[in-house]
């Protein structure tokens, strides 16, 4: 007798589905063969599904078994095989008679008792399940909501084996799962307790975060420890425009495949804030592995990047973000496959400007030095630095500005700056795919879009002149002004918008060290 059911495996953050063919005969001794190309966790899920049977009240069938996970040229990984498999040898068995298979994706991963646990990449295998016509989807309890988000397919979730045989049995038994995206994400943000309210001082500093937030500019902060470049870096999510929903589920897929997703969580509603350690191997920050996985600059797709002490990363993981921050994707490659895993994201860093610490003070002897402040900054390539649109410089806070009861803007004041600014892009934008805000446009298109009148064309040239910037710095301060302007609602960008924009490449200029 031969069963058959559709499980799926993923790539990148799409899916594939795959074939769980199994094939009973009589006679011989018994035998278990599962072919397929599995790797150790699917090879094991014979003796999974043999207690799983038995703690449910089912049995292992004899004879001859052989389970072919097609297509068999395809490497497939990870645990969500258990249930499929296991509901077809109770098919070929006898033990259920059902005609659903046809049409139902299964995946779960069985405990020896029979619950149901979770497993990865259930929302990108929904999505693939739909669009080829599959009815049905079973899953365990804690997968429910993250593939209930999928309109198009009948979602069932389940917590123990004996709950899907039941099901198989009478399709009346359980009822579809539904979720209410709306309410999802309108409960977005609810229990924050950060807050640009909480910022003492650092006025330029919060207007070139603002800037930053309305264009999706990159962004570094040089000060000194306790300036508060952290303190302000983790409130930056909270002023950027919601996610949409086709946001979410970009990020929903990247975190569900990584394994990342809360269990029982349906979306990602709130934008990412990824902040790896400074020892970060070039793999983790990029995304890597024998079968390639996301890496933090994949996580943090659609919301920010925070990279802390920027000179203390090594050299070769901030190079190889170069082409990343650029194409908003990362391409890995390996013998057997070829992925690509979105990027797209708000890189922000900060450094100290010495190694001491804190600026160069020729009243302090003890302090750092020009040279040592130089061979510090230097840690950080060139090309690396003109990917970053705003070089902000962070002064210690006065105790005046610490001691003040006055607080500053809140976060919800200047988010609503910043989405007012983002719906100009995005009527800017409209029709063109990939281009979403400012910092997105090509050379091309800030060429075209970022157009100047004489006076503000001529201060341009003389900051070039001058600063020696290169060309990708001349095209990042056109995407800036034209944000800036976009902040006064103007659909010009006058000298006053260019001036500032000049004002935020610090580490061009000669001489800032002092």
């Amino acid at each position: 007798m031969l069963s058959r059911v559709y499980c799926a495996s993923t790539i990148g953050v799409d899916a594939r589905l795959i074939e769980v063919e199994v094939n009973r005969s009589g006679g011989g001794m018994p035998k278990y063969f599962l072919v397929g190309l599995p790797d150790r966790a699917v090879s094991e899920s014979s003796d999974r599904i043999d207690a799983a049977l038995k703690n449910s009240g089912a049995e292992f069938p004899d004879g001859r078994i052989t389970v072919n996970l097609a297509p068999a040229d395809l490497p497939k990984e990870g645990s969500a095989f258990d249930l499929p498999i296991a509901v077809t040898l109770l098919n070929v068995s006898g033990q259920i008679k059902t005609d659903k298979l046809e049409d139902t994706l299964i995946l779960g991963e069985l405990a020896l008792d029979g619950k149901l646990r979770a497993v990865k990449g259930v929302l990108p295998m929904a999505v693939q399940a739909r669009d080829k016509g599959l009815k049905n989807m079973v899953v365990p309890s804690e997968n429910g909501p993250e593939a209930a988000v999928v309109e198009g397919i009948d979602v069932y979730s389940f917590e123990h084996l004996t709950e899907v045989m039941e099901w198989l049995r009478d399709e009346d038994s359980h009822e579809r799962l539904d979720v209410d995206v709306k309410e999802m994400f309108r409960q977005n943000g609810e229990g924050k307790v950060l807050d640009f309210s909480d910022v003492r001082g650092q006025e330029n500093v919060k207007r070139a975060i603002e800037v930053a937030a309305a264009g999706g500019h990159n962004v570094i902060m040089v000060g000194p420890p306790g300036s508060g470049k952290t303190m302000i870096a983790r409130r930056l999510p909270d002023i950027l425009p919601p996610l949409t929903l086709d946001e979410a589920l970009e990020t929903t897929k990247i975190h569900s495949v990584s394994g990342l997703l809360p269990g029982g969580k349906a979306l990602v509603t709130d934008r990412p804030f990824r902040s790896p350690h400074h020892t970060v191997s070039d793999v983790a920050l990029v995304g890597g592995g024998s079968i390639p996985m996301p890496g933090e600059i994949s996580m943090a797709h659609n919301g920010v990047l925070f990279l802390d002490e920027l000179p203390e990363f090594k050299r070769s993981a901030l190079e190889v973000m170069r082409q990343p921050l650029e194409d908003g994707s990362v391409s890995i490659s390996r013998a057997r496959m070829s992925v690509s895993y979105p990027s797209r994201i708000m890189l922000v860093a900060s450094m100290n400007p010495s190694p001491t610490g804190d600026w160069y003070d020729p009243a302090d002897p003890g302090g750092a030095s020009p040279s040592q402040m130089q061979r510090y900054l230097s840690k950080i390539s060139g090309p690396m630095l003109d990917r970053i649109d705003l070089h902000i410089e962070v002064q210690k806070v006065s105790y005046d500005e610490l001691s003040s009861k006055s607080k500053g803007e809140s976060s919800a004041t200047i988010r609503q700056r910043v989405v007012e600014a983002r719906d100009l892009q995005t009527q800017r934008f409209e029709g063109i795919e990939g281009v979403y805000c400012n910092a997105q446009m090509n050379t091309k298109m800030s060429r075209k879009i970022c157009t100047l009148d004489e006076t503000s064309a001529q201060m341009l040239k003389k900051a070039i002149t001058s600063l020696g910037l290169s060309a990708r710095a001349y095209d990042r301060i056109l995407k800036v002004s034209r944000t800036i302007a976009d902040l006064e609602d103007s659909e010009e960008i006058r000298s006053n918008h260019i001036a500032e924009a000049i004002q935020y490449r610090s580490l061009d200029r000669e001489g800032w060290l002092g």
